[in-house]
C-alpha cells in the first residue's frame, strides 16, 4: 500500500519511518526489528496534505509522474516470467515516495527536500525454490531518487523505472512502454515492458476508497498486461525470459483505520486476455465486515466495479514463515457470481515474504478454476500484510 495498498496507496508513508529506523542504533546483535506496517500506517500525521475525496480527471502522462500535494506515492510492478524451455520466475519491484511534510523546506542546501523514498526489489526463482530480495532507502536530492513525468522516469540510485521513449504506444496516452533494471548480488532483472492494454482506474473513476471515511481514498490506476521480455541473472547465470507484467500507480494522504488489521491484495492476469484485481482490509473484530473492492477486466479493456457482496475471498490453507513465526494464508478461492468465475490461487512457492525493514508477504502465484462453465487459468501476484 506498499497506503492500504491493494488499496494499497500509504505504503510509501513507511519511508519516512524507515529512513530513521535505518540510521537508529541496531539493537542486540546489530540487527534493526522488522516494524510494524499496519502500526505505522495507524499513525500517520496528515495534517497539511491534500487527500483523495472525490473522482478527478486523470492526465496523462502528468499523472504517471509525482503528486507532492500527497503525502504517499508508490509505482509497483510485477510480473511473472519464464526461459524458452519452462523455468519460471516472479518479480516484483517497487518505489514508494513519501512528504515528511507538506512544503519543502526553505533552505538553498542540495541535500534539503521534504521528499524520501524507499524501493523493494524480489526474485522468485520458482523452479529452484528461491526467493531473493532487497531494499534501499534514499532522500530526494542530489539525484539520488526521484520521479519525473516527461518522459516518465522513477529511480533510487540505478534501480530505475523508465518510459522507452524509443518504442510508440499506438495513440494510447495512458499507456507506458517501459524499461527496468535492478538488483544486488544475487539476482538482478533488466527488462523491456510494452502495454497492450489502457489504464484501468479502480474504484469511482480512479478514486479508489478505503474505508466509509470521506478522505480515507487514494487515486489509483494499473496497467494490468505489459508483454515483457530481458533477463533475469541468479548468480552468475542468466536467463532470458518472457512473460507478462502488471503497474500499479497510487497516490493519497490516508492512513488504515484503527479497527483495520491489514490487507490482502490479488491481482491476476487471466487466460482470455481478462484481468482481476481485488483487495480487503482486514477489520480487526471477526463480528465486523471487512473493507472490500475490485476491478474485473474483460478482453476489450472495459471495467467492472466489484463493490462489497460482489465477490468472496476464501482461505484455504495457511503457511508459517520459518525465519519470523508469522503465519500467512497460503491458498484462496475467489468467487464472483456475477461474472460466472470461480477461482483457486496458489503461491508458486509459500516461501515468499520480504522479512526486511517492514515484513510482509508478496508473492507470485498461479490461478485455476472456471469462467462461465468454461476452464480458465492465470497468474499474478498476491501481497498480505498485517498478519502476526
Amino acid at each position: 500500500m506498499n497506503s492500504a495498498k491493494p488499496s494499497l496507496q500509504c505504503w510509501a508513508a513507511l519511508a519516512a519511518t524507515v529512513l530513521v529506523i535505518a540510521c537508529a542504533d541496531p539493537g542486540p546483535g546489530g540487527a534493526q526489528p522488522a516494524q510494524s506496517v499496519v502500526g505505522t500506517l495507524s499513525s500517520v500525521d496528515t495534517r497539511g496534505f491534500r487527500k483523495a475525496l472525490v473522482p478527478v480527471a486523470f492526465a496523462f502522462p502528468r499523472d504517471h509522474g509525482a503528486h507532492p500535494a500527497f503525502k504517499t506515492e508508490w509505482w509497483y510492478l510485477t510480473g511473472n516470467l519464464s526461459t524458452a524451455d519452462g523455468r519460471r520466475f516472479g518479480y516484483q519491484l517497487t518505489l514508494f515516495r513519501v512528504a515528511v511534510t507538506p512544503e519543502p523546506p526553505a533552505s538553498a542546501s542540495a541535500w534539503a527536500t521534504n521528499q524520501t523514498y524507499m524501493a523493494h526489489f524480489a526474485v522468485t526463482d520458482v523452479d529452484g525454490e528461491a526467493f531473493y530480495h532487497d531494499e534501499r532507502f534514499a532522500r530526494g536530492a542530489l539525484g539520488l531518487a526521484g520521479v519525473s513525468a516527461t518522459p516518465f522516469r522513477a529511480w533510487l540510485e540505478d534501480w530505475r523505472v523508465s518510459e522507452d521513449t524509443g518504442s510508440a504506444t499506438r495513440g494510447c496516452d495512458s499507456c507506458l512502454n517501459l524499461r527496468i533494471a535492478a538488483g544486488n548480488d544475487e539476482a538482478t532483472i533488466a527488462l523491456v515492458l510494452t502495454s497492450t492494454k489502457p489504464a484501468v482506474r479502480h474504484g469511482d473513476n480512479g478514486l479508489s476508497q478505503k474505508s466509509a471515511t470521506p478522505g480515507n481514498a487514494s487515486y489509483y490506476y494499473s496497467l494490468t498486461r505489459l508483454a515483457t521480455e530481458g533477463t533475469i541473472q541468479i548468480g552468475t547465470q542468466t536467463h532470458a525470459v518472457t512473460g507478462h507484467s502488471w503497474f500499479d500507480h497510487e497516490w493519497s494522504t490516508s492512513a488504515l483505520e484503527d479497527d483495520q488489521a491489514g490487507w490482502d491484495w490479488f491481482s491476476l492476469q487471466l487466460s482470455g486476455h481478462t484481468e482481476l484485481m481485488l483487495f480487503r482490509l482486514r477489520a480487526r473484530d471477526p463480528e465486523v465486515a471487512d473493507f472490500v473492492s475490485g476491478s474485473f477486466v474483460a478482453s476489450d479493456g472495459r471495467v467492472s466495479r466489484l463493490h462489497p457482496g460482489d465477490f468472496t475471498i476464501e482461505v484455504l490453507d495457511s503457511w508459517t514463515s520459518a525465519a519470523t513465526g508469522v503465519a500467512y494464508p497460503a491458498q484462496w478461492r475467489v468467487r464472483i457470481p456475477q461474472h460466472g468465475l470461480v477461482l483457486e490461487v496458489t503461491p508458486r512457492i509459500q516461501r515468499q515474504e520480504l522479512n526486511a525493514a517492514f515484513r510482509y508477504w508478496e508473492g507470485a502465484v498461479s490461478a485455476t478454476g472456471r469462467h462461465r462453465a468454461r476452464p480458465i487459468s492465470g497468474e499474478g501476484y498476491v501481497e498480505l500484510t498485517g498478519y502476526q
